[in-house]
């Protein structure tokens, strides 16, 4: 899992390159070009696969080409999908990862070190708490989860989704998603996505104001001047982040800044760029459903649904066909009623002379379609779509046949949770890791952050993610802390000596760990040792107390009992009789 280092980071800094074109201008753009160019024949393949998904299932997330200034974006473009099951399976699973991973109305992460007894102490707890406080307050305030319910989506479909994240004044962050077709992917040696290259269109007036009109081209610069409708005119935009191989450890701006961002306006014979940024952590997250060896791109459920996604529009079509055949079907007519008024229509009348033996509309052929079975077959095609993509697990309850006990649908969520437990482990390593490492560091830098406690100095903290689904995946450890204290319970009820086998202390600071509670909820231990003192102190006093009220009682009662002769019962124990 990613850690994050407490330490301070300089801003990230940018350099606009406007019309000083250099040596190191031309070879950034004369690599930006050719690297595009490497990353978009690698990416050709999956282009044509995911516009096949968008075709059947969401084509508003998919560009085929990026052209500017194309007045038909609003037009339909979903001619393809008679039935939407595919589309609305992928709603519930884009709406059950959402509420499931990262919901906006729980606590879904928390921050610890790697040392237990540090994680125990009063200051880091709180310090950590706090900080966990602050980053979902950032997340809620800002557009990060929109932007995620959009990855989740086109993970659902394509296999992979892209968000880019920067450093905002107004809400600290800022999310921006890219969607399939737009976006080229590339891995590092760790197979961990390490370029992003992107290809979109910006109006005039948005590149102005978005890099300088001094880093723009004389083409934007003309049409600025212009004003009136050229403002709205689109230019195409070239987009890089990497590792920067021009990393200078400790020297100031991007050369030293461990990621690199370009921007330049593709079509222009300018060596120009719009703007080279620097990062100290990468900007952007790329998490895959799944992935096979070396590939930069995701294999998806929406990829394992399109053949019945296909066949059911098949299905769909042939039935609607069917219903109407039997209902209007062709129909034949004696030769006779040719070019005269005729009306199929119900309750019309169409008149010819003579008898009518023979004379009149019949139809050409009848079927007999077996609706039945192919709204059955139909039936069974829609319910292996919304199993594909995982409607049973997010919709578990509302579907159950019968009222079943608590237990049991927990035993069935657990049992269906393992499908997704490589999904949600590679999108916390993928996704949520870099997402919130890049998000601590940015309010470490600007100061939105309490001052880290001494303890803390130097150490690595690392996130432990608690939300519902990652419960569920951990619901077995509990269940095995219930079982063994419940045994443990039935055995102390004739040996109570059993108890002293087990550490309730470190049961309930571990159980209350895995349910994801917060620190100030659980007392520290070194608090309840004192309290513990305290009242074995007080026991002890009372104890004494009652010892010493006793003995005077008894010394009392000796005094007043008489043995004859005057002399006490006290008097004779002590010798005086």
């Amino acid at each position: 899992m990613t850690t994050m280092a407490t330490s301070a980071e300089l801003k990230p800094s940018q350099k606009g390159a406007g019309d000083n074109v250099t040596p190191d201008t031309m070879r950034l753009r004369e690599h930006c070009d050719q690297l595009l160019i490497g990353l978009r024949n690698d990416r050709m393949s999956w282009w044509t696969h995911w516009r096949e998904i968008a075709d059947y299932l969401i084509p508003r997330r998919y560009k085929w080409l990026i052209t500017p200034n194309q007045g038909n974006r609003g037009s339909p473009i979903n001619q393809r999908i008679i039935d939407n099951t595919g589309t609305i399976a992928l709603r519930v699973l884009q709406a059950g990862m959402m509420s499931g991973i990262t919901s906006p109305g729980r606590p879904w992460f928390k921050m610890a070190t790697d040392n237990d007894e540090l994680n125990a102490l009063g200051p880091v707890k709180l310090w950590l708490d706090e900080c966990q406080k602050r980053l979902a307050r950032v997340f809620a305030e800002s557009n990060f989860y929109t932007s995620l319910a959009t990855i989740y989506g086109d993970l659902g479909a394509f296999g992979t989704g892209v968000m880019i994240i920067y450093q905002d004044y107004d809400d600290i962050i800022r999310c921006f998603n890219t969607c399939a077709g737009e976006y080229f992917l590339a891995n590092d040696d760790r197979q961990d996505v390490s370029t992003l290259g992107r290809e979109f269109v910006l109006t005039v007036k948005q590149v102005a104001e978005q890099f300088g009109l001094e880093n723009c081209s004389q083409t934007i610069k003309g049409a600025i001047q212009t004003g009136g409708a050229m403002l709205t005119r689109e230019v195409k935009v070239g987009h890089l982040i990497e590792r920067n191989s021009d990393l200078v450890p400790g020297a100031p701006g991007v050369k030293g800044m461990e990621w690199r961002e370009i921007y330049w306006e593709m079509g222009t014979g300018q060596n120009l760029l719009l703007r080279v940024r620097g990062f100290h952590e990468k900007p952007f997250i790329a998490p895959r459903w799944d992935i096979v060896g070396n590939d930069a791109y995701g294999r998806s459920p929406g990829m394992d649904a399109l053949g019945d996604i296909k066949m059911l529009q098949v299905e769909q079509k042939r039935k609607a066909q069917a219903i109407d055949k039997h209902v209007n079907p062709p129909m034949i007519a004696d030769i006779s009623l040719k070019n005269e008024p005729a009306s199929m229509l119900p309750g019309g009348v169409t008149y010819i002379a003579g008898n009518l033996n023979g004379v009149g509309f019949k139809p050409a052929y009848e079927i007999a379609p077996d609706f039945s079975g192919l709204s059955n077959d139909i039936k069974d095609v829609q319910g292996r779509i919304k199993v594909t993509f995982f409607n049973d697990l997010f919709m578990m309850i509302s579907q159950l046949d019968t009222v079943r006990t608590a237990t049991e649908i927990d035993a069935r969520k657990e049992e269906k949770l393992i499908q997704l437990g490589p999904v949600l482990e590679r999108f916390e390593n993928e996704a949520l890791d870099p997402a919130i490492n890049c998000a601590f560091n940015i309010m470490l830098r600007t100061g939105q952050l309490p001052p880290i406690p001494q303890e803390l100095s130097g150490i690595h903290i690392k996130i432990e993610y608690i939300s519902m689904l990652a419960e569920a995946q951990r619901a077995a450890s509990t269940a095995g802390i219930e079982r063994l204290a419940g045994f443990v319970g039935n055995i102390a009820a004739v040996k109570p000596e059993v108890l002293d086998n087990l550490d309730f202390d470190e049961i309930i600071d571990t159980y209350a760990d895995m349910l994801g509670v917060t620190p100030k909820a659980i007392v520290p231990i070194v608090k309840v040792m004192q309290i513990r003192a305290a009242r074995s102190q007080q026991m002890q006093q009372q104890q004494a107390l009652q010892n010493s009220t006793a003995a005077a009682q008894g010394a009392q009662t000796l005094s007043q009992t008489d043995t004859g002769g005057g002399i006490s019962a006290l008097q004779k124990m002590l010798g005086n009789g």
